[in-house]
């Protein structure tokens, strides 16, 4: 049986720290803050005062509660008042040397069965450990940020911490409404180890201005539902806090993946940390402020100043779910469309699906039936390639086989009028190689949608070195129009979203594939504590552990780097026909 902890202290009450104190109290526990002096000590309480003032506003919590609270909280200056503690845990800025003198003077001063518990998300709690007299009853315990709301808690045990430690602060984790996952003492622990991989990649492709902070921000956001950006994720953590946890989990793994990307300690040795200092990869209002201003990195969109070629007629090629999608798409957005599928009865079934699709949005009251006839006079279905020759954008959504694409794009270039715009939605295939089978490479863009295209906002705008600057102007107006929200980038493997989505779950499936955490706890950790649509296990299990691969698989061949070369329990699973939820069985089992 877990021992009933009652009396915890919290030594530094910073934003992190006040929340943890917060959360105890809030669970009737008597909790000590102990800060270094008078006035730290008041912010401190200043912290939870505005964070329990909110609650009560919000009517979360009553005002009875609310001083209920503050009577168990006691505030100190010396650490003299934790000696009749349970449990005490550091929450102090991540510099070691602090934490090890903390730890040290811990040891001296509190019983010998409490627990003593770091907050740490990126150093070793074993190093920290061994500067008392007993590593054993020493744990990790990191909460996310902020401590009130984030339901995830990751409990870290060294390889001395005794069982009866880690069962105690696991069952204080659930007192506290919390899920704890147990882990070992790595650079990173869970989810920081999946995390910050992701975040740095997202700064590389930043600073080699492949794509600008807001188009990646809004690839992950509008992309994968995310709820932030990675740059502005970033600016919240803090930039320095960032390349600490980055170069800590680099020096103990030698992952490259992991090595800080350059801009990050320019701009931590500028000053320039996010949020808190009113600028980091954005700019703020003014320090700690969460309004976003416009400065010299801003894009200024004129129409005045863009060229785009006139649009009034789109030709879709291919009768699946993605063509039918752009069909709807593109008809609702007031272009009239001229689809093409193999065979009349593959141009009645799109014309059908289509027709389906559309009162489904008038029966969910998102477009009146008034819109919904004018959408289907817009639309013309054919199964011969000619007709083609009229429309002034072209878009093929067919199966992603390089030696289809290239024999439809020279078709293309044979029947399409001087000036017409030829989009791809691959979403994986060079769009160069669709390009030069054509004598008009500077015509040809990459249009990649998001499935289902009707619900999702995202199209990457993807250019080649050929793609003329109007030709990408073009097919980005087209997707405003239609109520989408254009991201470019350049033309390599992975666009923006799948080079950022996939090494992520790649890591994920290396963690599980070392034994460090189970497939539950991964996901748990991700979706809790990261506060993502989906863990990355259940999220391969959707796209296809094949599909997971073959992505994998291409940006591994492209950037030839080691960190992406696929997991090879991936590999083994899709030998075996575990792709996840179409098959029955991938990283978990499903009842047919």
């Amino acid at each position: 049986m877990a021992r009933e902890l009652t009396t915890v202290g919290v030594v530094g009450l910073g934003t992190m720290g006040a929340g943890i104190a917060e959360v105890f109290a809030r669970n009737g526990l008597t909790v000590v803050g102990v800060e270094r002096d008078e006035e730290a000590a008041e912010r401190g309480r200043g912290h939870i005062q505005h964070s329990t003032d909110r609650a009560v506003k919000r009517g979360k919590l009553s005002v009875e509660d609310q001083q209920a609270l503050f009577d168990r909280v006691t505030f100190a200056t010396s650490m003299e008042a934790l000696a009749d503690c349970d449990l005490v845990i550091e929450a102090v800025v991540e510099r070691l040397e602090l934490k090890r003198e903390i730890f040290a003077a811990l040891d001296k001063i509190v019983g010998e069965d409490a627990i003593l518990a770091t907050n740490t998300s990126s150093l070793s709690v074993t190093e920290i450990s061994v500067a008392t007299q007993r590593p054993r009853r020493v744990v990790g315990m990191h909460f996310f940020n902020p401590a009130p709301v984030q339901e995830f808690v990751e409990v870290i045990k060294t390889v001395v911490t005794e069982p009866d430690v880690v069962d105690d602060v696991q069952a204080l984790a659930r007192r506290l409404d919390k899920v704890p996952v147990v882990a070992a003492d790595r650079a990173g622990f869970i989810a920081n180890a999946l995390l910050f991989g992701y975040l740095n990649h997202a700064v590389s492709m930043v600073e080699s201005r492949y794509a600008t902070r807001e188009d990646v921000d809004a690839a992950m956001r509008l992309g994968c539902g995310y709820p932030m950006g990675p740059l502005a994720l970033l600016d919240l953590i803090g930039l320095d806090t960032a390349y600490e946890i980055l170069d800590t989990m680099y020096k103990q793994g030698r992952n490259r993946l992991h090595a800080p990307a350059p801009i990050l300690k320019q701009m931590v040795t500028a000053g320039l940390l996010g949020r808190k200092t009113g600028r980091g990869f954005y700019t703020y209002e003014g320090p700690d402020s969460p309004v976003v201003v416009d400065d010299e990195s801003t894009p200024h969109r004129s129409g005045d100043e863009i060229a785009v070629r006139p649009i009034k007629q789109i030709g879709v090629v291919g009768s699946g779910t993605m063509a039918v999608g752009i069909v709807e798409v593109c008809a609702k957005a007031g272009y009239d469309v001229l689809y093409v599928a193999r065979g009349t009865e593959k141009v009645d079934r799109v014309r059908a699906t289509l027709e389906r699709s559309l009162e489904k949005g008038v029966q969910r009251g998102k477009l009146s039936s008034e819109e919904r006839d004018a959408a289907l006079r817009r639309v013309t279905g054919t199964a011969k390639l000619d007709d083609l020759a009229t429309v002034d954008l072209v878009i093929e959504a067919v199966v992603e086989e390089l030696s289809v694409k290239q024999a439809l794009f020279e078709t293309f270039d044979e029947i399409c009028k001087p000036g017409a715009i030829l989009a791809t939605t691959t979403s994986s295939l060079p769009v160069i190689d669709l390009a030069m089978a054509t004598k008009r490479p500077s015509d040809v863009v990459g249009l990649h949608f998001f499935n289902p295209a009707p619900v999702m906002q995202l199209v990457e705008v993807v250019s080649t070195v050929s793609t003329a600057h109007e030709v990408a102007d073009t097919v980005a107006a087209v997707a405003v129009a239609a109520g989408k929200h254009p991201v470019r980038c350049g033309d390599r493997a992975g666009f923006i979203v799948n080079a950022l989505l996939f090494p992520y779950l790649n890591d994920a499936v290396r963690m599980l594939e070392a034994h460090y955490a189970g497939v539950d706890d991964i996901d748990a950790a991700m979706k809790l504590g990261c506060r993502l649509p989906m863990g990355p296990f259940a999220l391969l299990d959707v796209v296809g552990l094949d599909v997971a691969l073959a992505i994998q698989r291409t940006l591994y061949l492209e950037f030839r780097e080691p960190g992406f070369a696929p997991a090879p329990l991936l590999e083994h699973l899709v030998t075996a026909g575990y792709l996840g939820r179409k098959t029955g069985r991938g990283f978990r089992d499903y009842a047919n």
